[in-house]
């Protein structure tokens, strides 16, 4: 099958829009026409390989769209289904039957490889193969192949276009307060980055009565708009003291905060400002091989540091829950969102790497 697809062939490369083939779809994957794929972090990390992934590849993993086909073995969708596209896991490994997909053993090479689990790939460009399947769905294209596991279904009332980064960096970010943190109504949490990630975990924060919500960002935009959001109080990251100010805004430390950034020294300052046991979550994506510095004791006298992947979502139970919410006007991500068409993909990842942009979402 033809289709346009934004390709990156060397590392640090530009998103090229080019024509490219899919092959058919395998009896336990769907074919989905792309309405709206978010770029995330993710997909410009990997570009620049922070994480070995191959290229030339086909990016792209916050898609959401309409099922053209679906596979022989296929149940959960049908043609004509609004899906948003996620995260795969094996399914069968330890984490995956504990009820842990997003710690799959197998996490990277369903997500990473730049092709199937079983080494197969079925996009090309003149007939050369093209590395794809990018959390099985590659959905930076006008087509995607996902794999049934990894496609979700989600009521036809919201606006499809939309829908996408809700796959990744929205889940991830409300996942994490929600599912993973899950402070009680009256506790209070930082957050450390007011990108798309932070701001969804702002909003979270508000759904579930956190007392105080404190954002840290250098950029004062993205202040005012985590204000808006649900942010009780918001904190310049270029001031001194941001750590002293959040101990006694909350009379000796929050109970949870999030790192957002990726930066090493943000993820000490996240933990430094937690009450004595408090916890803090690492979201943030940083180059394999990067090291923090922690006070052992900070963490003896009880406090917790954990990775969070995906928010812990279980895909088909949170995605369909965050629409309801947004539904409801409880969790207003359409703040976060600028539309571009897929031929401006460049465009949008520059004014995504500017900060002129929070999420933008590409329209093929």
């Amino acid at each position: 099958m033809k289709i346009k697809a934004a390709v990156v062939s060397e590392q640090g490369g530009a998103f090229v829009l080019r024509d490219a083939e899919i092959a058919p779809h395998r009896d336990d994957e769907v074919l989905v026409r792309i309405a709206g794929v978010g770029v995330c972090h993710t997909d410009l990390v990997c570009r620049d390989q922070y994480f070995p992934v191959p290229l030339p590849c086909v990016f792209g993993h916050e898609g959401s769209g309409v099922v053209e086909a679906v596979g022989a073995n296929v149940t959960k969708v049908a043609p004509g289904d609004h899906v948003v596209l996620t995260y795969k896991s094996c399914g069968k490994c330890v984490n995956c039957l504990k009820g842990e997909a997003p710690y799959c053993l197998d996490l990277y090479g369903q997500n990473f490889a730049g092709h199937r689990p079983d080494g197969s790939n079925a996009h090309s460009c003149n007939g050369e193969t093209v590395h794809g399947h990018f959390f099985q769905q590659s959905s930076f294209a006008t087509h995607s192949i996902a794999h049934e596991q990894n496609t979700v279904k989600v009521s036809k009332s919201a606006p499809l276009e939309l829908l996408g980064p809700l796959g990744c960096g929205i889940q991830t970010g409300a996942g994490a307060v929600m599912n993973s943190l899950r402070p009680r109504a009256g506790e209070t949490i930082a957050i450390f980055g007011a990108g798309s990630v932070g701001l969804s975990a702002v909003m979270a924060a508000r759904v579930v009565g956190c007392a105080k919500i404190i954002a840290v960002d250098l950029n004062e935009k993205r202040l005012d708009l985590a204000r808006e959001l649900g942010a009780t109080h918001t904190l310049n990251a270029g001031e001194d003291g941001v750590v002293e100010k959040i101990v006694e805004l909350t009379d000796g430390g929050v109970d949870f905060s999030l790192e957002c950034t990726g930066l090493p020294t943000v993820a000490r300052q996240a933990v430094d400002c937690l009450i004595l046991t408090g916890t803090c979550g690492i979201i943030g994506v940083a180059p394999l091989g990067t090291e923090i510095s922690l006070d052992m004791n900070g963490i003896l006298f009880g406090r917790s540091v954990r990775g969070i992947i995906e928010g812990d979502s279980d895909r088909d139970v949170f995605i369909p829950r965050l629409i309801d919410l947004f539904e409801q006007g409880r969790f207003p991500f359409d703040k976060l969102v600028k539309f571009y068409a897929l031929s401006e993909i460049q465009q949008a990842v520059e004014d995504t790497e500017r900060g002129d942009v929070l999420k933008a979402i590409l329209k093929p």
